[in-house]
This record gives structure tokens, sequence and C-alpha cells, in this order.
């Protein structure tokens, strides 16, 4: 048993052999509805090892073939033992993975996965149409940021582990760009370096090319005293330091981009299309905002091209609205969220990083910038389409009060029942390409039901 299956990508054998190479690649490959996620990368494709985490720490090692290596044409992977934590997997046969690349006219790569197991095809299809599409529209960005005049840079991350940071890091790196996570612990190596929000270190961001600033205290729970205190907190001055240290450095970064909200534009705003030059809102999470925006002021002041990225809700299987939603609709126990009738501004996780890629190479990008899809959708729509992806019923709506009792009523109502209709103005002006513009296309990626 196993599966064979081939894509072509529309980039030269070299680039495609070498991407897959790259730190990061095994992050972006891994599709996020499996439980699956990456513990170690191997350093080479050639003999390296890599380990895979399962839940109940179990684990996947595997050993790269060197017999099997031919560079820019092949290598090969297979699951091994080692250790107890990694027996249980191995009950359910062999697993060895041939990667083998061929020239498809005159700039183009044919790759072909040939997986030999005991795991039948049919469960396994969606994956490797997920790992085709990723690599394709991956390296699709970096040709077209390479167009653009973005070479290799070093770029520093906070929040790098979160949902958006991981997936964003592995993106940098796979294109050939240095990346520097900025930790609240000692630094483990070049690739780390310990920042302290209260009091960033003199020659934090030395050296660095650009600033992606995505740290902050997560804004989902009741909207306590203590809650809000820790959103504003974390965001605020920690922000205004960063800024100061960016605008300080020696040989210092040139770019500085900030995660920001629609929240900015307020939670009840029916009917309206909100883009960048939308007047800003008056409740808790849209004052919060606003004053996020403006502590990135000391690096605008000194020059350097600021953007601040007001995120809509992100479509993930791996956390946020679509991580509580998923295991509801798929037991047909889903519906639409209080009345249906409000909109929600949404954002595929792979075009968010497309965003934060794009601050970095567009000269013309500066200020708010809305990062979501142009097709907003109400929370019915929400509902339905999320019901028809996993072919499941979604008519059980969850009334107002629902969301209360979990948020309070400032949470639900700021958080789960808000209204806003963001649209990208500024990227769509650029003709910028989203990945996923709709929301059934997204879902389906994100889900595995192409």
């Amino acid at each position: 048993m196993g599966i064979t299956v081939t894509g072509v990508v529309d980039e030269p054998i070299a680039e495609v052999f070498a991407w897959h190479g790259r730190p990061g690649a095994l992050t972006r490959l891994i599709p996020p509805w499996q439980p699956m996620r990456p513990l170690a990368e191997a350093d080479s494709l050639a003999d390296g090892r890599a380990l895979l985490g399962l839940p109940l720490g179990l684990r996947w090692p595997a050993r790269h073939d060197p017999d099997a290596f031919v560079p820019d044409h092949r290598f090969a992977d297979e699951r091994v033992r080692d250790g107890v934590r990694s027996l249980p997997p191995a009950l359910a046969g062999p697993w060895r993975h041939e990667h083998v690349f061929t020239a498809d006219g005159a700039c183009g790569t044919r790759m072909t996965d040939t997986v030999r197991t005991a795991v039948p095809a049919r469960a396994l299809r969606a994956t490797f149409r997920f790992r085709h599409r990723q690599v394709a529209d991956d390296l699709a960005a970096h040709r077209t940021a390479r167009e653009h005049g973005l070479g290799p840079s070093v770029i520093a991350v906070s929040g790098a582990t979160g949902l958006v940071g991981t997936q964003l890091c592995a993106f940098l790196t796979g294109g050939g760009h240095r990346v520097i996570r900025l930790v609240r612990r000692a630094a483990t190596g070049p690739g780390e370096r310990t920042w302290d929000p209260a009091a960033p270190a003199d020659g934090l961001l030395d050296g660095v090319d650009a600033v992606i600033h995505l740290a902050g205290a997560p804004i989902a729970g009741r909207f306590t005293a203590r809650h809000r205190a820790a959103i504003r907190d974390s965001r605020v001055e920690p922000t205004r330091l960063l800024a100061q240290a960016a605008a300080n450095a020696t040989d210092g970064p040139a770019v500085f981009a900030c995660a920001s909200a629609v929240g900015v534009y307020g939670h009840d705003r029916p009917g309206e299309l909100l883009g960048e030059t939308a007047s800003a809102g008056d409740d808790f999470l849209a004052g919060v905002v606003a004053d996020w925006e403006e502590a990135t002021e000391p690096a605008h002041r000194a020059g350097l091209r600021t953007a601040t990225v007001r995120t809509g809700i992100v479509q993930s299987p791996l956390g946020g609205t679509l991580r509580l939603m998923r295991p509801l609709f798929t037991l047909g126990l889903g519906g639409r969220l209080g009345s249906g009738e409000q909109w929600l501004s949404w954002i595929d996780l792979d075009d968010l990083v497309d965003v934060y890629h794009r601050v970095l190479f567009d000269d013309s990008l500066s200020g708010p910038v809305n990062a979501t899809a142009p097709t907003p959708v109400t929370a019915d729509e929400y509902a339905r389409t999320l019901g028809a992806v996993l072919r499941r019923p979604a008519v059980l709506p969850t009334p107002a009060f629902g969301p209360r009792l979990i948020l309070g009523a400032q949470g639900a109502r700021e958080l789960a029942l808000a209204d806003q209709r963001a649209v990208p103005d500024a990227l769509s002006a650029r003709g910028h390409h989203f990945r996923r513009p709709t929301l059934r296309d997204c879902l389906a990626h994100q889900l595995g039901r192409s």
C-alpha cells in the first residue's frame, strides 16, 4: 500500500529542491488539521534526522537516507525507532517517503512524492495536495518579493512562537532570510536575542533590516479589570519601547511592522465598509488598538517605514475561533452565532503571512493596513460555509447569551458578537494577490477538504 502524488511548481528545480532543505520547510509542509508538530528539523536532506511530536507525548523520528540522496533531484526519509515514545507510531507499520524532482518545461519542476506505508492512499491524498500547494504558493510569494528588490534580510520577530509567528518565521527562513526571534528568556543561539519588553537592551536591534512585532497577551477571555490591564500593558508600552530601540539601533532596521487589529473600528459598525481611512471606535478595544498604533511613533519619527497591520479573525485549526468551532461543527452541533447578521472580517493564516511579507518589500506600504480577506461574510454565512466544507448541518444557533457566559458582557460584545466589515483597501489598491480570497477556499485548504 501507499501513495504516489505528482504536482508541478512554476519554479526552477534547483530552487524547489533548495527550499525543502531550508529551516522552516517542515513547519510549512505539515497540514494544520493533523495532530503533528515539528520538534526538530533535519539539518541535511542527505543524512539528517527530524523529530515530530504527536499527541500524548509520542514521537515520530525520521532519518534521511544517504543512499537515496541525489542533489537537486532526490531525497528520502523513513520513520525509525528511537526510544519508548516512538514505539506506538511504529505499530502502524513502516513509513518511507521518497521525494523526486524533475525539470518540467523551461523553468518548472515536477515534484513526485511516493510513500510506502500501510496507511490507505485515501487518508493521505489531502496531505500531499496541501503540501504541493504550500510549496508552489510560498515560492511564488518569494519570487514576487525578489522582483520587488527584496534580497536576503535579517528580520527580528517578537511573538515568534505564537500562531502567526510560528508560520511567519518558517516562511521567512524558507525564503532564505535570517530570522532573529526576540525571546523573554535567555537566548540559546545566534537565532535568538533576549528581549525584556519593559527595558529592551541597548543594541537589541543592531544589524537588523526589519522588525515584525507580534507579541501581546491573548485578547480572548472575560474582560475583567485584570484581563483588560493585561491586554493594554502587554501592547502599548512594550511597543513604544521596541519602536524606540529600533530608532536607536546601530545599522538598524528600515522597516517596523507592528501587529494591530480591526477592533480599532469599534464593535458596532453595521452596514459600513471599513477601509483604513474609516474612523476609530470608542469602546475598550478600539482605544487600546489606537494607543497601540500610536506607540509605533518613535520608529516613524526616526524615518523607519512603519506599518500597523490591522488583522481580522485569523483562520486556522491551530488556533483562534476555527480551533474552537471545528469540533462542534464536526459533530453536527454548529450554527450561527447570535443573530447571524453581524459581519466578520476574516483572513487565511497564510494570507496574513503574505501581508507581513509584503510590508517588508513594498516601499509604498506604510501606516494602517487592513489584513483582511476582500470578501467579509456575515456570521450566518460563516456558519453555513463551515458546515458545507465539513459536510455537516449548521442549524443549531448559539444564542447571544452563550458568549456572554464565557466572555462576560463586554467580551461578548467586543469580540464574539462584533459587527465589523473591514476591507483591505490599501492592499487592493496595490493589486495584492490573496492566496485564498473566499472563505470556502480558505476553510477547505485549512481543513484538508479541497
